[in-house]
């Protein structure tokens, strides 16, 4: 059966400007522009970025039973899952996890929004909007009290991401001081369509409902912004001709997977997937007590990852130089020593980073924390291993294709001083 390659209500934009164009989770999607992916990247961090991301798949949830159901099948503890003294999840604030499966592999990662008591959103990835809405329904358990609607190819998504963000968009919102009051990491306010999921009014100049939320897949300050596909070229262009004075650029898929992959953010499908979701950086997502020996509540998966053994861990890593190692059949990790240890998962070049002595520094380190003057970064090499074992931080790795070798070393963190959780008055 063939199937038709989807495009987004962006994508004759993309072609017009000449845009590298490749499939992506079933879309024909920018890799980069003219500009490059280097200097697309180095925007978010240093101007703005804007990222079409109308791929991504959104669900809406209603009805009394959509917390319990969320409870049920979300990694996530709805009633202690914000702030620092785990607050519960409450209208205006949004929080990530993941789906699991009965065996603690995932289905999706997600972030779900709270919009009323009884209104809840889901953004997932590309092409998972029906089988997140097919697990849904399925552990319904026959209860009618949770209407779930698919909204796949109905959303117009853009990220915009950068340390100019908040200003640009303030040139295009009516009313952006009552937008930004107390809009902390994680919350958002507006309604792509306050028709069918209420919120408090946020428009346009022109008076063209959105949403604005405060997240983002580049570790960087900026924002997800969700209107009816109808506008979303009039909103993209007046976001670029707003960002002129910083320097904003349209950015493809390459800088988005750079700008995620040195932020530490995994690819679903790729850095995790159909395997036990254990030994990874992204436990944090689960909902550990206080001690870290339990969780606060079951959910699918619970039991899985409770009772598992010993499990393969997925690992960060850096790399010395910009090179980096195409992935395939024949590529693996291995010791110094050339013994394998496991497969490569992501690998890609952050091109805002580079080492100054034993440390890594990025284009946003300031110079009392040692950025050098000038800082001219040649980019290095990151991304995620899978190997059998845990290794200690540090330990240095070789990544090869079959016939190149890179040496990396393991790490927590690749590009340091990342914006996203900036508080918002500095970024005005």
């Amino acid at each position: 059966m063939e199937h038709t390659m989807k495009t987004t209500p962006l994508h004759g934009w993309h072609v017009g400007q000449s845009a590298n164009m490749a499939t992506f989770g079933g879309y024909d999607m920018p890799l980069w522009y003219p500009s490059g992916a280097k200097a697309e990247h180095l925007a978010a961090l240093t101007g703005a970025g804007l990222f079409d991301t109308s791929h991504m798949a959104v669900l809406t949830l209603h009805g009394p039973g959509v917390r319990d159901l969320l409870q049920r099948t979300f990694s996530k503890d709805l009633e202690r899952c914000i702030g620092p003294r785990k607050g519960p999840l409450i209208a205006g604030r949004c929080v990530y996890g993941v789906f699991l499966d009965t065996s603690g592999w995932v289905i999706d990662d997600a972030i779900v929004y709270q919009c009323t008591d009884q209104d809840y959103m889901l953004v997932v990835n590309a092409s998972m909007g029906g089988p997140i809405a097919a697990h849904l329904r399925q552990e319904q358990q026959g209860r009618p009290d949770a209407k779930i609607v698919d909204h796949t190819d109905q959303v117009g998504k853009m990220d915009l991401q950068g340390p100019a963000a908040a200003r640009i968009l303030t040139r295009i919102l009516a009313n952006p001081e009552q937008v930004f009051e107390k809009m902390v990491y994680f919350s958002f306010k507006g309604s792509f369509n306050p028709q069918r999921l209420p919120a408090d009014p946020l428009t346009l100049l022109d008076g063209t409902p959105l949403m604005v939320s405060r997240t983002g897949y580049t570790g960087e300050f900026g924002f997800e912004l969700f209107i009816a596909p109808e506008h979303i070229e009039k909103l993209w262009n007046l976001l670029l001709a707003a960002g002129q004075p910083e320097g904003i650029l349209a950015c493809g898929l390459a800088a988005r997977d750079s700008l995620r992959a040195g932020a530490g953010l995994p690819l679903s499908h790729q850095d995790i997937g159909p395997w036990l979701f254990a030994c990874n950086p992204w436990l944090f997502v689960l909902p550990w007590n206080e001690q870290g020996t339990a969780f606060t509540k079951e959910f699918i998966g619970s039991a899985a990852l409770l009772t598992a053994g010993n499990a393969p861990c997925t690992l960060a890593y850096a790399g010395f130089d910009p090179r980096k190692i195409t992935i395939s059949d024949t590529s693996l990790v291995t010791d110094l020593d050339g013994k394998p240890l496991g497969t490569i998962l992501t690998c890609t070049t952050d091109m805002a980073i580079d080492r100054v002595g034993n440390a890594i520094v990025s284009v946003a380190t300031p110079i009392e924390a040692g950025r050098s003057e000038p800082f001219a970064p040649r980019g290095l090499c990151c991304g995620f291993v899978r190997v059998e074992q845990k290794l200690p931080l540090g330990t240095e790795v070789v990544l090869t294709d079959g016939k190149r070798k890179l040496k990396v070393e393991i790490r927590d963190q690749i590009r340091p001083d990342r914006t996203a959780r900036t508080p918002m008055h500095t970024m005005l």
